[in-house]
């Protein structure tokens, strides 16, 4: 028996999805959620002390992470992205591949600026600098892992 899907022109149901797809659909998912959760006080702490931008804020998400106004609209829009490149395979591939790469370059940003500085804008603490290296290395290895060429070009 067949399955019909109910995608639309252009659209992808999810069952059809290549792999690097669906690890992109899933990356922008959780980059959504976290935008959104670090709105929410209890799971975003300190969330009284939420600032709008810049190390000045002390809310943190999860109890761990450091969190702004700029920086959970960032998480929400990163994901936003991930969602939508996910419609298609090349379209996942670059947005894990160039996204982690953004990922390690703000690992690096994170080492090289101290917490307490004005060009820590976003802003960062230690934990922070941990997840970011783990993004980076997670969806640079999505990216290699499932989508190869054959994934990317559509050949089958």
């Amino acid at each position: 028996m067949a399955s019909v899907s109910s995608a639309g022109a252009g659209e992808t149901s999810v069952s059809a999805r290549s792999n690097v797809q669906k690890g992109a659909l899933v990356v922008g998912v959780v980059f959504l959620l976290v935008g959104v959760l670090g709105f929410i006080p209890g799971i975003t702490t300190n969330y009284g002390q939420l600032g709008l931008i810049g190390h000045e804020s002390e809310a943190l998400l999860l109890g761990l992470f450091q969190v702004s106004v700029f920086h959970n609209i960032v998480h929400f829009l990163y994901g936003v992205i991930g969602v939508l490149f996910a419609r298609t395979s090349a379209g996942s591939w670059n947005y894990l591949l160039w996204g982690g790469v953004v990922y390690a370059v703000l690992f690096i940003y994170g080492l090289v600026v101290p917490h307490d500085s004005v060009a820590n804008f976003v802003p960062f603490n230690g934990a922070d600098n941990i997840l970011h290296i783990g993004l980076a290395i997670g969806m640079i290895a999505l990216a290699l892992l499932f989508g190869g060429r054959r994934e990317r070009t559509g050949a089958h």
